[in-house]
């Protein structure tokens, strides 16, 4: 094992992963119930709920892990990338967003995503396990790579007071 400072830092940046946290947030208001537009969520639909005020579908889940993404690489997804397929392509899946931003990461390798959504409406706790299933096929994960939790918040926003979704994402990445 080295013994100078120089030959012990480079030592460790060869022997040691670098491990990042990345943190993303979003949210939406819904539209009026008589909107058309599906209410989606971690890329399920979800009948009981109205669509959301959005230029995409407005899935706040995938939106999240794309600001987490940036927020890890730099590059801006929702902010950039997204804004370009949906304004000169016409794309409004949120899924094409997060399949641009996991491009970005190169060989930085997600290990886990945490995910809390706030939320009166729709109920999630039925769909916990159908959502993270989805996460994880989307982002090449594992489910178990995958936490999600929803809270109503008990009223104490206009996310639990059921005027719309808040959703926030923390990444845990390593690089070899």
């Amino acid at each position: 094992m080295p013994t100078n400072k120089e030959d012990l830092k480079e030592y460790f940046a060869k022997s040691f992963p670098k491990v990042r946290v990345g943190i993303g947030q979003d949210s939406h208001r819904f539209l009026p119930m008589d909107s058309s537009k599906p209410c989606i969520i971690a890329g399920i639909i979800f009948d009981e709920a109205p669509g959301l005020a959005a230029d995409s579908d407005g899935d706040v889940v995938f939106h999240s892990i794309c600001n987490a993404i940036t927020s890890i690489t730099g590059v801006p997804i929702l902010g950039g990338i997204a804004i370009d397929l949906c304004s000169k392509d016409g794309i409004t899946d949120s899924q094409v967003y997060l399949e641009e931003a996991l491009e970005t990461l190169g060989s930085i390798r997600i290990q886990h995503v945490a995910l809390t959504i706030e939320a009166k409406r729709p109920r999630l706790q039925e769909s916990n396990l159908v959502m993270r299933q989805k996460i994880a096929d989307v982002m090449g994960l594992k489910v178990d790579q995958v936490g999600l939790t929803a809270t109503s918040g008990d009223g104490l926003t206009d996310f639990g007071c059921g005027d719309g979704l808040q959703c926030f994402c923390i990444l845990t990445t390593v690089e070899l």
